[in-house]
C-alpha cells in the first residue's frame, strides 16, 4: 500500500482478521471487513463532495461508529480530521470550524441545532452530513454510503502528513489546534501496546468521549490496531458501564477519576461481575487514594498516566505493578517517549528538585494549526514545553506537583482560566475578574470566579453564572462567584493567583 497512515488500518485489519468484531455500539456489531467497507464508501462519498488531500473534515457528536469511520475515511483521502467537543457552545464550535477551515461537518442528531448555528457563523462549511434522516441542506450519512462504491482507495499518505487537528484550550483565552500527524498517532498507539500490553483478544470499553485524545488515542485506536474489540458507549453512565462490562466481558477500559468514583458509588457496584477486567487505566487528573482502595478491594488495580493533547497524549505511565509502591507519581516515560524535568536555565533538575516537564518523541505534535509563533514558543529545540511542574525521584518516577499555566482539571476536562475570564469580562456589571480552581468533592476541582463589580453595579452571582451559559461549555462555567473590591496584583499589573487563592479560596462564602 502507498498509504502508510492510519487510514490504511481498516484495510490492513480486514486482510488479517476480517471476521473478528471491531466495534460494538448500541446493539450493533461491525466486523473489521464490515468497518473497512463502510470506510471506503464514506471516503468515496467525501471525495464526491470535493474533499481532497489536506482538506479538513469536522465531526460533532457523541461516541458512535461514524466517528471512527469518518476519521479513517478522512485519513484514507489524505485529508485532516477535526473532532469537536460536544460540550462546547456554538460560538466556541464556530471558532474551531473557522480556525481549521473545515469544509465538511458530520454531526449527530443531538447536535443538529448547534451544528447549524456554528456552521452558519463559521462560514467555511460547504457541506453538512447528518447521521439521521437528512433535513434542510444536510445530506444523509447512510444515504451517502449506500450510493457510494466500495472500490479500493490507496492515496499516498506518509507518517509525516497531518492526520487530525485536536483543539486544546489556550492560556490566551482562544483555543488552538494541535496538529497530530499519522506518525504521532501511530507511535502513541505503539507506546500503548508496549506499555499497557494490550492483547489481540482485548475488549475495550470506551466510555470516555472520543473527541478527547485519551478516549481516542489511548483506548480505541490502540485496540483497533491490535485487532481487539471496541465497545462504544454514547455517554458515560456508571450503572450502564458496569452492565456493559458484564455483558461484553470487557477486559480493559480508560476513565477519569470521577467516572471510576461514580461506578464504585452506584448501587450496582456490590453485585457487578468484574471478573473479566484485566486492566483499568486512569488519567486526566490525579487518582485519589480512596478510588484506588475501592478497586483494590475488588481485586483490581490501576495503571495511571500523564499526558497532553500535544503528545497524542501519552507522556508518563505508571504500570499496575508499581501503582501502590509509587502511588502519587505519574510513572516513567512511555517506551518511545523521552521526558526531562528542567530548571529555568533548561538544565536537568536533580532528584527531588522541581522543574518544568519537557517532552520529546515521535508522538509529539508537529505544531499548532496556523500558529507558528505559538509553536515556536512551545518548543525548546526538539522538546515540547508542557508548562507543568514536576519532581523526579531517585528511581526515575515523576510526580506532577503544579501547573505553570494555572489550568483547572475538572472531571478530567481541562479548563483554562483566561478563556473563562475573557467571556465573563463581557458582562456589563464586571469591571475585573479572575478565575482559579478550588477543591470539589465530585469533580476534583471546580472553577471559582472573583469579580470586581463596575462602579455603582451590584451584580448577582447567580446572574453572572447564567450569563456564561450558552457562551461557554457547561463544564467551564465556575461553580461559585465571589465579589471583591479589587484583585491582588503585582507592580506590573499581573494578577497574583497565589494571593487570590489565599484571599478567596475555600471554604466557599
Amino acid at each position: 500500500m502507498r498509504d502508510q497512515g492510519i487510514g490504511s488500518w481498516t484495510a490492513r485489519r480486514a486482510r488479517k482478521t476480517p471476521a473478528r468484531t471491531a466495534v460494538v455500539h448500541d446493539g450493533t456489531r461491525l466486523t473489521y471487513a464490515g468497518l473497512h467497507e463502510r470506510v471506503l464508501r464514506l471516503a468515496h462519498a467525501l471525495r464526491g463532495l470535493g474533499v481532497r488531500r489536506g482538506d479538513r473534515v469536522a465531526y460533532l457528536g457523541p461516541n458512535h461508529p461514524a466517528f471512527l469511520e469518518t476519521l479513517f475515511a478522512t485519513g484514507r483521502l489524505g485529508a485532516v480530521f477535526v473532532p469537536l467537543n460536544t460540550r462546547l457552545a456554538a460560538p466556541e464550535l464556530a471558532h474551531h470550524l473557522a480556525d481549521s477551515g473545515s469544509g465538511v461537518l458530520v454531526h449527530a442528531p443531538s447536535q443538529a441545532a448547534v451544528a447549524v448555528a456554528a456552521a452558519g457563523t463559521a462560514r467555511t462549511v460547504r457541506h453538512r452530513i447528518a447521521l439521521d434522516a437528512p433535513a434542510g441542506d444536510a445530506a444523509g450519512y447512510e444515504d451517502l454510503l449506500a450510493a457510494a462504491p466500495a472500490e479500493p482507495i490507496d492515496e499516498p499518505v506518509s507518517l509525516d502528513d497531518p492526520c487530525l487537528i485536536m483543539y486544546t484550550s489556550g492560556t490566551t483565552g482562544r483555543a488552538k489546534g494541535a496538529v497530530l500527524t499519522h506518525g504521532n498517532i501511530t507511535w502513541n498507539s505503539v507506546n500503548v501496546l508496549v506499555d499497557v500490553d494490550l492483547a489481540a483478544d482485548e475488549v475495550t470499553l470506551v466510555a470516555a468521549p472520543l473527541f478527547h485524545t485519551a478516549g481516542l488515542n489511548m483506548t480505541a485506536l490502540p485496540t483497533l490496531l491490535k485487532g481487539g474489540t471496541v465497545v462504544l458507549m454514547s455517554a458515560f453512565d456508571p450503572v450502564a458501564a458496569l452492565r456493559a462490562i458484564e455483558e461484553h466481558r470487557v477486559t480493559y477500559m480508560f476513565g477519569v477519576p470521577v467516572m471510576y468514583d461514580a461506578m464504585a458509588a452506584s448501587g450496582a457496584w456490590p453485585s457487578a461481575d468484574l471478573s473479566s477486567l484485566r486492566q483499568l487505566n486512569c488519567g486526566g487528573a490525579p487518582v485519589p487514594p480512596r478510588t484506588i482502595r475501592a478497586y483494590q478491594e475488588r481485586g483490581l488495580s490501576f495503571s495511571q498516566g500523564y499526558g497532553m493533547t500535544e503528545a497524542s497524549p501519552g507522556v508518563l505511565y505508571l504500570a499496575r505493578e508499581d501503582s501502590v509502591r509509587k502511588a502519587g507519581t505519574a510513572g516513567v516515560p512511555h517506551f518511545f517517549t523521552d521526558v526531562r524535568v528542567v530548571g529555568p536555565d533548561l538544565r536537568d533538575a536533580r532528584p527531588g528538585e522541581r522543574g518544568e516537564v519537557l517532552v520529546s518523541g515521535p508522538n509529539v505534535m508537529s505544531g499548532y494549526w496556523g500558529r507558528p509563533d505559538e509553536t515556536a514558543r512551545a518548543m525548546a529545540g526538539d522538546w515540547f514545553r508542557s508548562g507543568d511542574v514536576a519532581v523526579v525521584d531517585e528511581d526515575g518516577f515523576t510526580a506532577i506537583v503544579d501547573r505553570v499555566k494555572d489550568m483547572i482539571i475538572s472531571g478530567g476536562e481541562n479548563i483554562y482560566p483566561a478563556e473563562v475570564e475573557a467571556v465573563l469580562i463581557e458582562h456589563p456589571d464586571v469591571a475585573e475578574c479572575a478565575v482559579f480552581g478550588v477543591p470539589d468533592d465530585r469533580w476534583g476541582e471546580a472553577g471559582r470566579a472573583v469579580v470586581v463589580p463596575r462602579a455603582g453595579a451590584e451584580p448577582d452571582p447567580d446572574g453572572l453564572l447564567a450569563f456564561l451559559a450558552g457562551r461557554l461549555a457547561k463544564y467551564k462555567i465556575p461553580k461559585s462567584v465571589v465579589l471583591a473590591a479589587e484583585l491582588p496584583r503585582n507592580p506590573a499589573g499581573k494578577v497574583l493567583k497565589k494571593a487570590l487563592r489565599e484571599r478567596h479560596g475555600p471554604p466557599a462564602p
